[in-house]
């Protein structure tokens, strides 16, 4: 039959299968042949069944790069339409999609416009041949070919199993090959893929195989295009009939091949008796044929629907004719048997856009079976468009609640009459369960069991056997739009909400923020939560997928647990199906943030036992109330309802803004006495790095020095109004991104645009002048010349534009100077001082030194500046910006929310401030208890993620600062600690993983502990601060720094110890690495020792580069710590400490050279470093999987994208790593790549961590070689040194990247590609073979050449691209890669021996010959 054979080629040809089940109980026949062909021996083949009902998309998607996939499936309308969602996802997938039909081709044809091959076979032989076809057509084109064909019982001649294969592979040139091509030549392209494939498969099985098959008339009048089972074995005299076999493509001059000039009339028969529309899909393909023609006299075109095709006899064609003489052509005709025409013809499910099924996902993951989707559009093609609306589901759920009280008061019924014990037992457990999600289903299908076998003609046992579906507790959702809010009675939401049932409604929000006021002011939003809490009997939330996922669980398990209606209003924001996920996160936390959008929870059953019904989740909305409560929004109206909610919370906050406000007043009356009669001068700057403000604050100190009075202020923190009553002000600004405005100017310059569009004159008394600074190298091609120094040329010509004056030329710093941006000032600024009239006034006094780095240390006493202070400070929640030094060394950096600064700024609240925490800890090792206390940390005071850092450790992100305490107390509980993890001093040793040689990675792990233990600041500070641990004596004991002293080190100070042949931690990335050396039994004897490792880098600043450390001489295992210290104390002493860009080893190493520098080490030491022994390394990626060391300890490596431990609607993989922390005995080992080893597990337990890896898909690791070996640093929104995205960015760009590797070949091959925000280098880019590295969002410089055991640094290639360029760049190049790489020749030695980048010889020459070489060289400005 023909599914067996179908069945056989897919199994033959593919390797990996999908198949949906037809129903709930039943294997698909395909399924059957599959088994059938497995047990005989054949290739086993991966083979997944998917349940009835099941979405396929997914699963196809996650296998879409493989050589060939298969899916299989029975004509079901649901289960198509759904997979039309998928197909723009799997465009350029090699997939085959055999589908069976009956009688209708209706469903098929929905998804003709999706695919771009499209074959139908009606007999059992064609369907065979097709099969093969299609297999060759998606393995050699990479695109999805759609095969429909009906199930025949009939004998086919098949190939022979061992020839399928070699036939597939054969060659030939591929036409598309996963291309997009212009519309116009997109179908002729596909139409000769698809004939080069027949013409291959024909030659193969040595039959025909053609697109149309014509019999009949030479010369026909009539032409009869038919699409579907047509038996019509006669001919008839001047008909001709073509029998279509090709759906898709179908190009017009193949249609008009088979209509003559002798033809006057034509009928296209097809057998779609579901169709809705007027016209049919290949009726309107002849009817543009024809069009086209240049025929004078062109055919008259009928459309026809085919019944039964199997019985057609030559009287029913001529009938046929017959009527398209008589009726006109737009009068639908018929053909065949009288099979009867559906009465209600069903409608196509409407489309889910893709974003709202994040939502659904949930849904579905949270209760699985138990869920049901009252109006799910998989109803409308059964019972029409009504069926999503609120009335239509809510009337559906009366139903069902009604036949399940139905059903109750049954079992209660026959529970009081005469049953068997059995029975009796079930039905009474049944019904103290019925409630219960999982107990309910399964007694009652014991229920059923026993009732079918009671030999009992009792009506009431009959009726509830008709009921049975009622037995499980049925979680039952009612899920639409926002539209309903803008008339809740019209929508039915007021019935649902209204009807006391116990029923859960989801409203999706997806107003962007940002548009929220671009509405039709005719129509007003309802807040539905708040129209439901009115009800007083209605649960309520308002959740946000993008904010706070544990919060939407939350919330909906307990809509689900409520008995009684459930409103869950969830917010979605955005404008079309385009938008990236990461427009709808920053657009949800704008919202969230600014009051808008806030998250909270009413449930009224809490009421009654004592407790507060309402919950506030949005932590940053309780911070601000009172400001929200000012605005019309959301919260204020929440508030209202509960006022004592609102005195509470910020009852003392209007104390605290008069106090303040008193304090600014006083300080503003001071100022004015002391500039009485002094000629004043504002200086406002534009600054994100902090060398503006720099710059403003001297200018301003020496104008005082001058007898100026003057002031120094942002430029945002000046109103328009009150600038045109300045008369001298001097402007500074540097560049963010693109010619962009720094972050503390942008709104300053936006209400200057705004008065420049009117055409205003606003300063008449203005004088004023600006000094820019900027990188001409930054953007070095020519049509990006003008982003040099825009910012200040922008705001020169805008303050002139609007009517000021220039007293000053502008002035133009440039990084590229002899002394940087100091060249273009000393040119201006005496310039300002004589508009002043002060230029010829000598100053004798000496100008106060610039307050840096090392007064702050100095200073601090030890590291504690007046941090206690600060942490105690409520009125901000920032501290001092000198703290902000001191709290690094304490392992903390404050951050705030970039994502939502702008609005923050525009509301008039100071930044989403928080703070980063990062724990110490040595090699990376932790034991479970410690693992389950980093998770409670990060859900009770961070954003409720971990972070694995590329220094293999933790860090927590989002901590605010009341809980910054608390927070690090409760990491010191578990024996870790924070102090050092950041700051100028030696940070957290890092160590290679290594779960294949336990022994060496504990002797490793120990030497790496002793080490991070000899370099550990003394300072009691952090004790002090954190700790609460007072000093003896007040102050009678003094700190003391042996090692450090009170400056400590010029900069950060990083050692890593590696064995090879793994370099996992990137030894030579590091200012010390140790490289283990072993001896004949693998014992470990002691280490090379290599010095001068860097990664950071300033762009368009050739003093700075990374450095690869340099390898100088070997030392015994006793001797380490030792070595490290004296290499610390030289880097101490020598390091630039005038310069913090210049102040790292690698620096130091270069002034000074290597044999000096190595010389003063040997002087502290004592003696002098053995010769370095031979080693290899031969990769830096991790391994991942079951791996079982040396010891027979059994260990399994987790791949965690970026190191980001969270839990998302893919996989709850923090909860999963917390299920398997609280059985696991051993440790748990964090890599340098951001991954994560269960290390150390017993060989009872695997079973079990293998059932919990597999539950919560940790043990995914089907990923690419690309993806594996990619990493990425945090960037945005946190790190506020930042430029470009990364972390959220990278597997966006890997997803595009791998489908490049995949289209030549390399989906295993590892490439190392790296991604930073930024040019610091946290992600050791300029190690990795492709880098990119944040210029500005959007923007990043691009790097290849690195060496992929970490041995050579990359190259810049180019200087700044975008996306497209980057897929233009990289999709040759990996292609030339596939073709010409040599045996074992990794990516970034083949981009270097092609010619594309000349290789990188040591840290000074990196700048040497970039971008590019030969044709391939970058054109510079």
């Amino acid at each position: 039959m023909s599914t067996a054979a179908v069945a056989r080629v897919a199994y033959l040809s593919s390797d990996v299968l999908v198949d949906s089940r037809p129903s709930l109980t039943a294997e698909s026949s395909f399924a059957t042949a599959y088994k059938t062909l497995s047990k005989q021996g054949t290739d086993p083949k991966p083979i997944y069944s998917l349940p009835f009902g099941a979405d396929p998309g997914s699963t196809l998607s996650r296998h879409s790069s493989v050589g060939l996939l298969s899916y299989s499936t029975e004509s079901q309308p649901q289960l198509l339409n759904r997979l039309v969602v998928h197909l723009n996802d799997l465009a350029n997938s090699p997939l085959v999609l055999h589908v069976a039909v009956q009688d209708d081709l209706t469903d098929i044809l929905v998804l003709r416009s999706s695919v771009p091959f499209v074959l139908y076979s009606h007999t059992a032989q064609q369907a065979h041949d097709n099969a093969l076809v299609a297999s060759r057509l998606a393995r050699l084109e990479r695109k999805p070919v759609l095969h429909a064909f009906v199930d025949v019982e009939e004998s086919v001649d098949e190939v022979q199993e061992d020839q399928v294969l070699p036939f597939l592979l054969k060659e030939s040139n591929a036409i598309v090959n996963g291309s997009v091509l212009p519309s116009d030549e997109y179908t002729p392209a596909l139409y000769r893929s698809y004939v080069s494939a027949a013409i291959t498969t024909a030659a193969f099985v040595r039959r025909p195989v053609r697109a149309l098959t014509e019999q009949g008339a030479r010369s026909p009048q009539i032409v009869i295009f038919t699409l579907g089972r047509v038996t019509a074995d006669f001919n008839i005299d001047d008909v001709s009939f073509v029998d279509i076999s090709l759906l898709n493509p179908l190009p017009a001059s193949e249609l008009l091949r088979y209509i003559p000039p002798s033809a006057t009339r034509v009928i296209v028969v097809e057998q779609v008796r579901r169709w809705t529309t007027k016209w049919t899909p290949l009726y309107l393909e002849v009817v543009s044929a024809v069009q086209q023609s240049d025929r004078e006299d062109t055919p008259v075109v009928h459309s026809a629907v085919l019944e039964d095709g199997t019985s057609i006899q030559p009287l029913d064609v001529a009938k046929l004719i017959e009527r398209a003489k008589s009726e006109p052509p737009s009068t639908r005709l018929r053909l065949g048997g009288l099979s009867p025409v559906p009465t209600k013809a069903a409608t196509e499910a409407p489309h889910v856009p893709k974003h709202e099924g994040s939502y659904l996902k949930i849904l579905s993951q949270l209760f699985g079976d138990r869920l049901e989707i009252s109006n799910s559009p998989d109803l409308v093609p059964s019972q029409g468009q009504l069926a999503t609306t609120p009335e239509f589901a809510l009337g559906r759920v009366r139903g069902d609640l009604e036949q399940r009280q139905e059903l109750i008061d049954l079992v209660k019924d026959l529970l009081q009459s005469y049953i068997s014990p059995e029975l009796h037992q079930l039905l009474s457990e049944w019904l103290l369960a019925k409630d219960d999600a999982h107990k309910s289903a399964q007694l009652g299908k014991e229920v059923v069991e026993v009732l079918k076998l009671e030999d009992n003609e009792n009506p009431t046992v009959a009726r509830i056997l008709a009921l049975q579906a009622q037995f499980p507790s049925i979680s039952r959702w009612i899920v639409g739009s926002d539209a309903w809010s803008y008339d809740l009675g019209a929508s039915g939401l007021h019935h649902a909400i209204a009807s006391r049932l116990n029923v859960n409604v989801l409203v999706l929000d997806t107003v962007p923020y940002s548009t929220r006021n671009v509405v039709d002011p005719s129509r007003r939003k309802q807040d539905v939560g708040l129209y439901a809490m009115n009800h007083g009997d209605v649960y309520v939330a308002s959740i946000a997928v993008y904010s706070s996922y544990a919060q939407v669980l939350q919330a909906l398990v307990e809509a689900d647990k409520f008995d009684g209606p459930s409103v869950v209003v969830a917010y979605l924001p955005y404008k079309n199906e385009e938008v990236p996920a990461l427009e709808v996160l920053k657009e949800t936390k704008l919202a969230v943030d600014a009051g808008y959008w806030p998250l909270y929870r009413w449930d009224p059953s809490k009421e009654t036992k004592g407790q507060e019904p309402f919950s506030l989740d949005s932590d940053a909305v309780k911070n601000d109330l009172q400001q929200f409560l000012d605005r019309q929004n959301h919260l204020s109206q929440l508030v209202r309802s509960k006022p004592v909610l609102a005195s509470e919370i910020v009852g003392s906050l209007g104390e605290n803004v008069k106090e303040a406000r008193r304090k600014r007043a006083q300080q503003a009356y001071q100022e004015l006495l002391t500039a009485i009669d002094a000629p004043p001068l504002l200086v406002l700057y534009a600054s994100d790095s902090g060398k503006a403000e720099k710059v403003a604050r001297r200018l301003a100190t020496r104008g005082k020095m001058r007898g100026l009075s003057t002031s120094v202020a942002t430029m945002d923190s000046i109103s328009i109004e009150d600038l045109k009553k300045e008369e001298y002000v001097a402007f500074v600004t540097s560049v963010a991104g693109q010619g962009e405005f720094p972050q503390n100017g942008r709104t300053f310059l936006k209400t200057l645009n705004i008065a420049a569009a009117r055409g205003e004159k606003l300063f008449d008394n203005l004088k004023f002048t600006v000094f820019g600074m900027g990188d001409s190298h930054y953007w070095p091609r020519a049509e990006d010349a003008h982003y040099y120094n825009k910012a200040g040329k922008d705001l020169d010509a805008r303050l002139a534009q609007l009517g000021g004056e220039r007293v000053a030329d502008i002035g133009l710093g440039d990084d590229q100077d002899a002394d940087g941006p100091e060249t273009g000032y000393k040119a201006w600024e005496p310039l300002v001082w004589k508009v002043l009239g002060v230029d010829a006034i000598e100053v004798h006094e000496a100008e106060p030194e610039p307050i840096t780095n090392e007064h702050i240390k100095a200073a601090s006493g030890y590291l504690r500046g007046t941090i206690a202070e600060g942490l105690e400070d409520t009125t901000t929640g920032s501290l001092a910006a000198s703290d902000t030094q001191l709290t690094k060394f304490h392992g903390i950096y404050q951050q705030d929310d970039r994502d939502i600064r702008d609005e923050r700024q525009a509301q008039g609240v100071e930044p989403a401030y928080s703070f980063m925490i990062r724990v110490r800890m040595p090699a990376g090792v932790c034991t479970p208890e410690q693992w389950l206390v980093m998770d409670q940390i990060a859900d009770e005071h961070g954003n409720g993620t971990l972070k694995i850092t590329t220094r293999q450790t933790f860090q927590f992100h989002g901590v605010i600062k009341r809980h910054l305490k608390k927070a690090i107390q409760d990491i010191n509980r578990t024996l870790l600690d924070t102090l050092a993890a950041c700051g100028d001093v030696n940070r957290n040793v890092i160590a290679t993983a290594l779960p294949s040689r336990s022994k060496l990675h504990r002797q490793t792990w120990e030497f790496s502990k002793a080490i991070s233990a000899h370099l550990i600041p003394r300072t009691t500070a952090y004790h002090e601060i954190w700790l609460d641990k007072k000093l003896v004596a007040g102050e009678a004991v003094k700190d003391v720094e042996p090692l450090y002293g009170e400056f400590y080190l010029p900069r950060k100070f990083k050692v890593a110890v590696a064995v090879p042949p793994l370099n996992d931690v990137d030894v030579f990335a590091n200012d010390v690495g140790f490289i283990a050396i072993t001896d004949e039994k693998g014992g470990l004897t002691g280490f090379n020792v290599s010095v001068g490792g860097g990664m950071g880098v300033t762009h368009g600043n050739k003093k700075t580069y990374p450095r690869a450390g340099t390898v100088i001489g070997f030392c015994t295992i006793e001797q380490g710590c030792e070595v490290t210290e004296k290499i610390m104390l030289v880097q101490r002493d020598n390091g630039n400490r005038a310069d913090r860009k210049n102040a790292r080893l690698k620096y130091t190493i270069d002034r000074m050279g290597l044999e000096v520098f190595k010389g003063e080490v040997e002087k502290l030491l004592g003696y002098k470093l053995q010769p370095a022994r031979p080693y290899t390394f031969d990769r830096n990626i991790d391994d991942f999987g079951w791996i079982t060391g040396d010891d027979e300890s059994h260990h399994f490596s987790c791949f965690i994208e970026n190191g980001r431990v969270q839990d998302e609607p893919n996989g709850d993989f923090k909860t999963g790593i917390r299920e398997i922390a609280k059985i696991h005995k051993g440790t748990f080992r964090l890599t340098t790549n951001q991954h994560l080893i269960i290390s150390d597990i017993a060989e009872e337990d695997i079973p079990q961590i293998t059932e919990l890896l597999k539950k919560y898909k940790l043990d995914h690791l089907d990923q690419s070689g690309l993806r594996l070996s990619s990493s990425a640093c945090v960037a945005f929104p946190t790190c506020g040194l930042a430029m470009a995205e990364s972390e959220r960015y990278l597997p966006i760009l890997v997803d595009k990247v791998e489908k490049i590797c995949e289209e030549n070949g390399l989906r295993n091959d590892s490439i190392v590609m790296r991604m930073t925000g930024c040019p610091n280098g946290c992600a050791r880019p300029y190690l990795a073979e492709i880098a990119f590295v944040g210029k500005a969002p959007g923007s990043y410089m691009m790097l290849l050449g690195g060496g992929y055991y970490g041995q050579r640094l990359n190259k810049i290639y180019r200087d700044a691209v975008t996306e497209p360029e980057i897929l233009a760049i990289l999709k040759p190049m990996i292609k030339r890669y596939a073709l010409e790489r040599q045996d074992g020749e990794h990516f970034g030695d083949f981009v270097i021996r092609a010619g594309y980048i000349a290789p990188t010889e040591s840290g000074i020459t990196w700048w040497d010959r970039a971008g590019g070489e030969g044709e391939w060289r970058e054109t510079s400005a």
